[in-house]
């Protein structure tokens, strides 16, 4: 990690600027798919899924009965993590469930509003080196909570079919399909949908570049998705209560996740860098994914300020998706942050604990994306529609507003809409 100290606030940008790659060069394959897709549908999406994941799929549909067996497939203890993760995330996206808004703005006029379902969705739960089962708990959970009609997840085809614990996960999810199919095509042929997988209204989860912005793309065909997302990213700030080795375990769990992840240390004391270098290195050597962490440290940054509010200003300018406050003056740190995805508070409070299995999600904006956007919650599974129903007294109450501010706008059909009821009212 390079180490920088008080550095200006003009450096700040470049500095922290993450290692994403270059989605212009992305752009024409991911074009090309779709167009093949939307003409060609399952034909095209089996073809790319030869060309690109090198397994040729027969039928992209996951049975049911592999999914109902799939619990007897795994571990006992896995089958139990999985189960107790299943209970929490459940838990904390269940309480988010809202009543319906109801008031009468003034004497006849009552408004008011409901969450809906969106019906149709799409998860996406990327394949490659480190399948994540627990994304699909992340994802299948509040659109399950919801009441989505429709689950479809599409994962990476392997030669041994898809592993038995995102199929556990699904059926215990609800998830309505479970498809074989993997990388910008799976996202296309969700988009356009295809004679085995069906259309949705809304596609969820992360992914590399590809699938990123083939979700992009879906949204110019009345697709939406949950967010721009790019490589994992977090962002530590400690002091001289934090434990180095702590400190260490929490930026290599994100530094694992891919060669482009980004770790981030603030530090308001000078030693407690040196300490954290020493653990990076002690506990790098223990990985199985040692190379990949490695190249992602190459990425990284120690930064020390000498000054609790400048060091939260940077922080709140880099905008983490994970963000570790691990400091004695936390409040300054938790109440003051503006832009994260999600905070984790506390020595004993590891970002693997989000990652999991303590309820929140794990579905977060990165690439300074928290500056705009929430991370998954049940509301992202929902649209809000709003009621009103006025009365006779409504309308002449408020009517007469009406025509007044429809005339100013030029617009005399909406004045006619109030005055031939105000007429009828008042000759009758």
């Amino acid at each position: 990690m390079r180490i920088v100290s008080n550095p200006d606030r003009n450096n700040w940008e470049s500095l922290t600027k993450r290692p994403t790659a270059d989605f212009a060069a992305v752009a024409p394959i991911v074009d090309e798919v779709f167009a093949a897709v939307k003409a060609n549908g399952d034909t095209a999406a089996r073809s790319y899924s030869q060309k690109f994941d090198k397994v040729a799929v027969a039928d992209f549909i996951t049975p049911q009965e592999d999914l109902s067996k799939a619990k007897s497939e795994l571990a006992p203890e896995l089958v139990n993590a999985i189960d107790v993760a299943y209970a929490n995330i459940y838990a904390f996206h269940n309480a988010q469930v809202t009543t319906p808004v109801r008031i009468e703005t003034m004497e006849g006029v009552s408004c008011w509003q409901a969450k809906k379902p969106i019906e149709k969705v799409g998860i996406y739960i990327p394949g490659g080196t480190a399948p994540l089962f627990s994304t699909v708990l992340m994802l299948a959970i509040p659109a399950q909570i919801a009441g989505c009609q429709q689950i479809v997840l599409c994962t990476p085809p392997s030669a041994s079919g898809i592993p038995a614990a995102i199929r556990y996960a699904a059926f215990k999810c609800g998830v309505t399909i479970v498809a074989q199919i993997g990388g910008i095509q799976a996202i296309a042929a969700m988009t356009f949908g295809t004679a085995s997988i069906p259309k949705v209204y809304k596609i969820f989860g992360p992914g590399n570049q590809f699938v990123t912005v083939a979700k992009q793309k879906a949204t110019q065909y009345q697709t939406a998705i949950d967010m721009p997302a790019g490589p994992s990213e977090l962002l530590v700030v400690a002091d001289t209560s934090a434990n180095p080795a702590y400190v260490a375990a929490d930026l290599l769990s994100q530094a694992e996740h891919g060669v482009d992840s980004q770790v981030i240390l603030v530090a308001t004391d000078k030693p407690l860098i040196k300490s954290v270098q020493e653990e990076l290195q002690k506990q790098l050597q223990r990985l199985p994914r040692k190379e990949i962490a490695e190249k992602a440290l190459d990425n990284s940054l120690a930064v020390y300020f000498d000054n609790e509010v400048t060091a939260l200003d940077f922080i709140n300018s880099y905008g983490p998706e994970h963000y570790i406050v691990c400091a004695e003056n936390e409040a300054v740190f938790v109440d003051g942050i503006l832009n994260a995805g999600s905070v984790f508070i506390g020595n004993y409070t590891p970002e693997s604990a989000g990652d999991y299995a303590s309820g929140t999600n794990h579905t977060l904006p990165t690439n300074g994306y928290t500056k705009q956007y929430s991370g998954v919650n049940l509301d992202a599974f929902t649209k809000a529609i709003t009621y009103q129903r006025i009365s006779a007294t409504g309308i002449q109450k408020l009517g007469p507003s009406i025509e007044a501010m429809a005339e100013a706008e030029g617009l005399f059909a909406h004045k006619n809409a109030v005055t031939l009821r105000l007429n009828d009212l008042n000759n009758g």
